[in-house]
């Protein structure tokens, strides 16, 4: 979360949304040059943000918890790679959430990053759609967002035909200069973390996502199509 620009008391990490571990009780931080940088970003920021303005404790920053998004990968990634790069990953996160038809407190996310001089916030809408056309939905929109790490941002949703309302499906945007400067990055990085158990729910008429985890039943594990 330090690295991803989100500040030590943004309510993302309050004990409501983040499962945090109670052994060990500290983990250990990446390189001290990295450490500092990250640092100095939340404290002082760049030539292109003020920073939070606050002293950056590392204590907050050794505290171990249960990633929330898959978007902690993409910056671990970004300070080994070198530009241009697509990057992807699928993975569990965890999140304090509260169990309902669309909701479940750990699913699967799948990310994704494009490092490149040449991209743009058009481009990212674009990998968007093209995605969810070949998921097969024809009813998409994009809504602006707001994301500690991201500027532009934007949530994609589509539209879910039972229960006739559009359903959020994830988070994407271009990364701040404050994320990616103290990573080694100068160029553009587009970064979208998407929901995965949404898209069979809708695809499959599932109508509820607590079926593939709580429910347990074979009968319809068995009878659904691949």
């Amino acid at each position: 979360m330090d690295a991803l620009f989100i500040p030590q008391d943004h309510p993302a990490r309050d004990m409501q949304d983040t499962f945090y571990i109670k052994n060990p009780e500290k983990t250990d931080l990446p390189d001290k040059n990295l450490v500092e940088a990250v640092k100095d970003m939340h404290e002082k920021g760049c030539d292109k943000g003020k920073g939070w303005g606050y002293e950056w404790r590392e204590d907050v920053a050794r505290k171990p918890v249960l990633r929330t998004h898959t978007t902690a990968v993409s910056a671990r990634k970004l300070s080994e790679i070198e530009p241009p790069a697509k990057l992807f990953s699928v993975d569990k996160v965890f999140r304090n959430e509260t169990l309902d038809y669309s909701h479940l407190p750990e699913f699967m996310q799948v990310e994704g990053i494009v490092v490149d001089e040449n991209v743009s916030f058009p481009d990212l809408l674009g990998y968007l759609k093209e995605f969810y056309m070949k998921m097969g939905f024809e009813k998409i929109r994009f809504r602006p967002g707001y994301f500690p790490y991201t500027e532009m941002s934007v949530e994609p949703e589509v539209y879910f035909e039972e229960k006739d309302e559009w359903l959020e499906m994830g988070g994407a945007g271009i990364f701040r200069p404050e994320v990616t400067e103290p990573l080694g990055i100068d160029v553009p990085v587009l970064a979208w973390g998407l929901g995965l158990e949404r898209l069979p729910l809708l695809q499959r008429d599932f109508k509820d996502i607590r079926n593939f985890y709580y429910k347990n039943n074979l009968k319809m594990l068995k009878e659904a199509k691949i």
